[in-house]
């Protein structure tokens, strides 16, 4: 019986101090936001058609509440990476800015008060506010800042995103944080903004499915210790994006290595024969004068052989595009700055091919020209 007793006083022990917690969490103050996470969706290649550096990302809203069971300090702070005095940061590629309005205070309209520091009078008083990095916000009656049990807000939050940051090569994501503060009270929420970045979408077309047909040569009509020149072919190309893009175009040679003529960049194999002899070559040959692009008038080529980190002075020069070097499009002579951003871009491709001296040629069966390249758009 005894040991009965002192367990039974163990248990009541327990229960008592259980009931103790509970009484003192529903003393204290809770803060809430609506939402903990705004995502801002995501974004294609922005399209430009102004010299604005940044771009709206969006608009998004929210509500914050803080209740407290007595009448308390209703301030709140956020706390976030300021971008300058008036905007917080969206990574360094970008900025945000937080608006706060309709204070109610147990149940009656207020005021707002933007507050410089804890303790400290409001800089600036009015019913929408533009909420500073650093700074806290409070209920202000008659001008001067008072005590209440419930304070709800509306947020707002607007985002911006540098124009050249959202030329993504791949797939980016940008995630920041910030921090509402009720001081007095010890409560915090967290705030998480999200934005995704797609790459432009930028579609390539040839005509006739890219398919050159030479037909049927026939043996004697083929020079046997030179090399023979077949007649140029053409060949509509096309590059149509979802919003102007700067991008370059690489050649790549499906039939590596078997190009006659050496170790030119430039030209291309027709494969080889049936004892492995090269069949000859080809070129790519983009003329600036054939293509146009968006309303821009005349154009002209730059080359890099740098991936893009520098390029060649603009040109009106007709060369065939190389196997090691970007090729692009720029609407003025003697720039350097690389492509401009276009959306539709059309013109003549012209296919140049060359066949090896039939005496370096296995004849004894039909030969097939069969080279093949592949032109791919680079995003930069």
């Amino acid at each position: 019986m005894p040991l009965l007793r002192a367990l039974r006083c163990l248990i009541a022990g327990l229960l008592s101090i259980g009931l103790a917690g509970n009484a003192l969490a529903n003393d204290e103050c809770q803060l809430n936001i609506s939402e903990s996470l705004l995502d801002f969706g995501l974004m294609s290649r922005l399209a430009q058609n102004d010299s604005a550096p940044q771009r709206l990302l969006g608009e998004r809203r929210l509500s914050l509440n803080l209740n407290c069971p007595h009448p308390a300090d209703m301030s709140v702070f956020y706390s976030a990476l300021a971008a300058n005095a008036h905007r917080l940061q969206f990574t360094e590629h970008g900025s945000y800015a937080l608006h706060v309005s309709d204070g109610v205070l147990d149940g009656q309209a207020v005021e707002l008060g933007l507050l410089p520091g804890a303790g400290q009078p409001p800089a600036s008083i009015g019913t929408t506010l533009s909420w500073r990095p650093g700074h806290g916000v409070a209920p202000v009656q008659g001008g001067n800042v008072v005590q209440g049990r419930q304070l709800s807000l509306q947020l707002s939050l607007s985002a911006w995103a540098d124009v050249a940051a959202t030329h993504v090569r791949e797939a980016t994501t940008w995630e920041v944080s910030g921090l509402f503060d009720a001081r007095q009270s010890g409560r915090y929420r967290e705030l998480t903004l999200r934005a995704h970045f797609a790459p432009a979408a930028c579609t390539p077309q040839l005509s006739n499915g890219g398919l050159v047909d030479y037909g049927t040569l026939l043996a004697k009509d083929l020079s046997a210790t030179h090399e023979t020149p077949l007649p140029t072919r053409t060949l509509q190309f096309s590059v149509s994006c979802d919003a102007p893009a700067h991008f370059a175009l690489l050649m790549h040679d499906n039939r590596f290595g078997s190009a006659t003529g050496g170790t030119d960049e430039t030209a291309y194999g027709l494969d080889l024969d049936a004892s492995r002899n090269k069949i000859g070559r080809y070129y790519l040959n983009l003329d600036p004068a054939d293509f146009s692009a968006d309303s821009f008038g005349t154009l002209y080529r730059t080359d890099s052989t740098s991936n893009g980190r520098a390029w060649s002075s603009s040109s009106a020069r007709q060369i065939p595009i190389a196997a090691n070097s970007l090729m692009g499009f720029t609407n003025s002579l003697g720039n350097t700055q690389g492509p401009i951003a276009i959306q539709h871009l059309a013109g003549t491709v012209r296919i140049k091919a060359y066949l090896a001296p039939t005496q370096s040629l296995d004849l004894r069966n039909v030969v097939q020209i069969n080279g093949s390249g592949t032109l791919e758009i680079i995003y930069l």
